[in-house]
């Protein structure tokens, strides 16, 4: 697959997460531009319209705005937006199921605690 798509996701999806990544982690910033479509695709290699499929749609979330022959920009309040709803994404899809199987198992939020610390000193080592 190209540049390590995963095969479970449309590819213009997981475009624009590689794109809000880098907003959320700093990596471009407010203002800063973003590669034309045209570089997305030659680096990707993948079609022209999948790119655009992704950019669209971060245009119309307000996270990328366009400016006519010169480019495409991160938005004003783009990363704590991006950080907010995937905040909220990781509690609808990984922390409430969490809480739910831990209750049918009969753990309590100690024992919870307890094995994510145990998890990320395994992790750290």
């Amino acid at each position: 697959m190209r540049r390590g798509f995963d095969e479970t996701k449309p590819i213009y999806l997981q475009v624009k997460e590689r794109i809000e990544d880098q907003i959320i982690s700093g990596q471009l910033k407010e203002g800063d531009r973003i590669p034309s479509t045209t570089q997305l695709v030659q680096f990707y290699k993948i079609n022209h319209l999948t790119v655009s499929k992704a950019v669209h749609l971060m245009v119309e979330e307000g996270n990328i705005f366009k400016k006519r022959g010169v480019g495409m920009f991160v938005a004003e309040g783009a990363q704590e937006k991006l950080l907010r709803r995937r905040r909220d994404q990781f509690v609808d899809r990984y922390l409430l199921p969490m809480i739910r199987e831990a209750e049918r198992l009969g753990m309590t939020e100690e024992d919870v605690i307890r094995l994510i610390r145990s998890q990320k000193e395994r992790d750290q080592e």
